[in-house]
């Protein structure tokens, strides 16, 4: 069993992470690619809100706030206390005060994921509920997860993956739990081989099909629909759609679903949704191919779009 610990880095803008299976469906297949190389690992874990925080290219200050920090207009960066009830209301700003409090003066830019406040061991962000072996006695609970190097402007910042551990201290909990993944995947090797083999079957839809096309899967998934042979020669057929691309989509799926079979999770945090046991929300892979989330979609994708705000 291996951990993957370094790479060469992908750069990456700050973008939504990909399902690997929704990647192939322009015919773009560089996933195959990923699916079997070498690179980090990282837990995904189910906090809201996204935090950034660190020193502000622009002025040299420190700096808190969400992801509206990177803003093309309507930009959100909190300096002070002012500043965050000006930007922002409710829990959103309760946090943003305890964060503004709390975490160190830093030269980096990171984002992580707002776990809860201290003084508890369950703390429920978004959709998992996390219990701690022991009371968290730190005031706020962040779980990193990325870095930004940002020129002169923040909208201009460009991502990496946060390959390295944040010290706690007396105020912050930094929770990065640790995950490996076998570099031996003979199975998922011989699976890519034979998607590609399908991928010459397929006539690949246009960039506007391709849109609608994830828009009707994720409506399935939010649905709890069965995405079977008949659900998939359906969809094919409204769309006028190649059905070999449905079935390669399937495929990919199901080659994720494969790849949980070789990560190995290593901490003592238990996982629960709607009351009973699971594991973590999922986990990101990345290497020169691409990065991409590992996420059984039909049960926390499910849970999350359906989840009363």
């Amino acid at each position: 069993m291996t951990s993957f610990l370094c790479y060469d880095t992908i750069i990456m803008k700050n973008i939504h992470i990909d399902h690997p299976e929704d990647s192939i469906l322009n015919g773009n297949l560089s996933v195959l690619d990923w699916f079997v190389n070498d690179g980090t690992i990282s837990t995904k874990i189910d906090g809201s809100p996204a935090i950034v925080w660190g020193t502000n290219p622009k002025n040299n200050k420190f700096f808190v706030g969400t992801k509206s920090v990177f803003n093309k207009k309507l930009i959100k960066i909190n300096h002070d206390h002012r500043q965050i009830d000006e930007n922002h209301q409710g829990k959103v700003a309760d946090i943003l005060h305890k964060c503004l409090d709390n975490l160190h003066p830093t030269t980096r830019i990171y984002q992580g994921d707002f776990i809860g406040f201290g003084g508890d061991f369950t703390f429920c962000p978004n959709t998992i509920t996390y219990d701690f072996p022991e009371e968290v006695n730190q005031e706020i609970i962040i779980a990193p997860h990325t870095y930004y190097i940002a020129d002169k402007d923040l909208r201009d910042a460009v991502a990496y993956p946060l390959e390295y551990e944040l010290e706690s201290d007396e105020n912050v909990l930094y929770w990065q739990p640790k995950v490996t993944i076998s570099s031996e995947r003979d199975s998922i090797i011989e699976r890519c081989k034979f998607a590609r083999q399908i991928a010459t079957l397929c006539d690949f839809p246009n960039d506007k099909q391709v849109k609608k096309i994830t828009k009707q899967l994720n409506t399935c998934i939010r649905g709890r629909i069965d995405i079977d042979d008949i659900t998939l020669e359906a969809l094919a057929y409204d769309n006028n759609v190649d059905i070999n691309v449905y079935r390669l989509w399937k495929l990919v799926q199901s080659i994720k679903h494969d790849m949980f079979n070789y990560i190995e999770r290593f901490d003592d945090v238990e996982c629960y949704l709607e009351d009973e046991v699971c594991d973590h929300e999922g986990y990101v892979i990345v290497n020169e191919f691409g990065i991409f989330k590992i996420i059984d979609r039909e049960y926390f994708s499910c849970a999350n779009f359906n989840r009363v705000r």
